[in-house]
């Protein structure tokens, strides 16, 4: 497996400080300064880890009626591109500290129960959306190739070279979708098709769009994610 990624250029995005916005967190560092940032985050982060996983719990987070879907609030940010990926050529590849690792074509996936589920999208940069997912619960992806017992995090790289993180609980929660379906309807490019991580248990930048590989892993590899590893907390739960 490779996760040896090329970081995209800081136009990608406005570049928050988000050290410890979230969760736990928020409580720790929320003062905001250079300190907290530099310093007293990273001190704490593997404690405001533990203290957000032991929070986070396998109930369902409550949704939403369709009446409620607010097609106009979901932004799409500015990127420096929007990869256009042939549906039919795609190949989703599983793999890392597995058992069975696959690549999936977007027809293997769709046979896969559909979940569909309308939740809140939250950006860390202020808004927020209710929206409609439709997709494959990533933990029925994960059983198909079956993970070795020591397995703790999942690891997603997308077409643009975005790459993030997630510990193994999250991944797995039943709320936690690949999706390919927004609304309804099938998903856009610029939300991230033919494939992207939703979920209402994280904030949006931990969402990945465009996921190209899942890949499990026993420990946290020293590249953490995109905006993570530009500052941003790890966690990133809500």
């Amino acid at each position: 497996m490779s996760l040896i990624l090329p970081k995209h250029t800081l136009s990608r995005r406005r570049l928050l400080q988000l050290s410890g916005l979230s969760g736990v967190g928020l409580l720790l560092n929320g003062c905001g300064s250079s300190f907290f940032s530099d310093s007293v985050g990273p001190i704490f982060e593997p404690l405001n880890q533990s203290l957000e996983a032991l929070l986070l719990t396998p109930k369902p987070v409550p949704e939403f009626p369709i009446s409620a879907i607010e097609p106009d609030n979901l932004l799409v940010n500015t990127f420096d591109f929007t990869p256009q990926i042939d549906p039919v050529q795609f190949r989703l590849t599983i793999d890392g500290e597995v058992n069975n690792p696959m690549q999936l074509s977007m027809a293997d996936i769709q046979k896969l129960p559909l979940t569909s589920m309308v939740i809140r999208h939250v950006c860390v940069e202020g808004w927020a959306a209710i929206v409609q997912w439709g997709g494959v619960r990533l933990k029925d992806l994960v059983a198909l190739v079956q993970p070795k017992s020591n397995v703790r995090y999942v690891y997603f790289k997308s077409a643009d070279n975005y790459y993030e993180s997630w510990d193994i609980a999250s991944a797995v929660h039943p709320q936690t979708l690949m999706a390919y379906q927004k609304n309804g309807q099938a998903l856009s490019a610029d939300n991230g098709a033919p494939l992207r991580l939703a979920s209402p248990i994280k904030l949006g930048y931990k969402q990945s769009k465009w996921v190209t590989q899942i890949t499990l892993v026993s420990n946290l590899l020293p590249i953490k994610g995109y905006w993570e590893d530009k500052g941003y907390e790890w966690f990133g739960g809500l």
